[in-house]
């Protein structure tokens, strides 16, 4: 082997033993879950407006769209590096804020919107959430993590007092938001309770006439706020800000559609998700007052706040600007 051929199998050599980063700028890994709280994703890869800002930014970006369920998930998906950019609620971005702080650094990129989830329940008896007892099961997303389960340890916590706050835990069932909502309707599974996100509790609601809503986390929250949100790494957002200006310049273009044309935003669910759900029931979910399409988060700290004082966190945020990056787009959030 003469010294030539010795000097590039020693590059080669070195070049393998070099980290490499997860990803190059121009592609992104976006994950996301089911219902209509994913609304500015699908509207944005329907229309490819996230290709379309990548181009404004000098790069082709490549986006790859991951359909998972349950928060847990998710945040396993964002550290293992299987995904970029994390959406599921705000409930595990908290989760994953505190324990990744000072290290990968998660933090919110933005807001899909504040809807109203509510937990519905097709048990007669059950009026408000002292009713539920040991016979009642509750279908969440995620146990504990996701932010219905989170949401409802904060009922609890105010019914109850704040050493209460997980007396509701034991009747919860991690089962993804479509297999809940079929068992609702149908009414012959254990499972009588959901909390829920649009469009599946509107579903529930319309097709078991036992069905009715026990608790709005609107309620819980004190008002409109912002429950499903997406989040990315530290170095992600760093390595990429071309790709990063782009997805938020996506999302804001999508907020501006849907508001103008809810018509060809309902379509475009329909089209991303492939499903049968009523276009009519739909359009009434996106056009509902209570629904709003933003980017910027709206009343996060409260949630936040309690889960450190129950422990679920050790870390306190301040403000909702420590865990979520800085971007102009995202400047009036709260």
């Amino acid at each position: 082997m003469n010294l030539n051929t010795k000097l590039l199998a020693l590059a080669a050599a070195l070049t393998l033993a070099l980290p490499s980063k997860a990803q190059a700028e121009g592609k992104i890994r976006v994950a996301e879950q089911f219902g209509v709280v994913y609304l500015l994703l699908n509207v944005a890869q329907d229309q490819k407006l996230i290709e379309k800002h990548g181009r404004k930014q000098g790069i082709d970006v490549d986006v790859d769209w991951v359909k998972l369920s349950g928060g847990a998930v998710v945040n396993d998906a964002l550290l293992s590096g299987s995904i970029d950019v994390a959406g599921a609620g705000v409930g595990p971005l908290m989760t994953i804020w505190d324990r990744t702080k000072g290290r990968q650094n998660v933090r919110g990129i933005a807001s899909l919107g504040s809807f109203p989830y509510y937990l519905v329940s097709t048990n007669p008896a059950v009026k408000t959430i002292a009713d539920f007892s040991a016979k009642d099961r509750i279908a969440l997303p995620a146990v504990t993590v996701s932010v219905q389960a989170r949401i409802l340890q904060m009922a609890a916590a105010k019914q109850w007092g704040v050493a209460g706050f997980k007396k509701l835990d034991p009747l919860t069932q991690t089962v993804p938001h479509p297999d809940a909502a079929a068992a609702l309707i149908a009414g012959k599974t254990e499972l009588n309770g959901h909390f829920a996100a649009p469009p599946f509790q509107q579903l529930e609601l319309a097709g078991n006439p036992n069905a009715h809503v026990v608790l709005d986390s609107y309620q819980v929250l004190g008002g409109p706020s912002s429950a499903t949100v997406l989040y990315a790494t530290e170095k992600y957002v760093k390595d990429n800000p071309k790709t990063y200006r782009a997805l938020i310049d996506a999302l804001a273009e999508a907020a501006q559609y849907i508001a103008a044309n809810p018509e060809g935003a309902a379509d475009a669910y329909l089209r991303v998700n492939k499903g049968s759900v009523d276009r009519a029931l739909l359009l009434k979910v996106i056009k509902d007052p209570k629904t709003q399409f933003s980017v910027a988060p709206q009343n996060t700290l409260g949630l936040a706040q309690f889960l450190h004082q129950v422990g679920a966190i050790k870390n306190k945020p301040a403000s909702w600007r420590d865990y979520f990056f800085a971007h102009p787009a995202i400047a009036n959030g709260s």
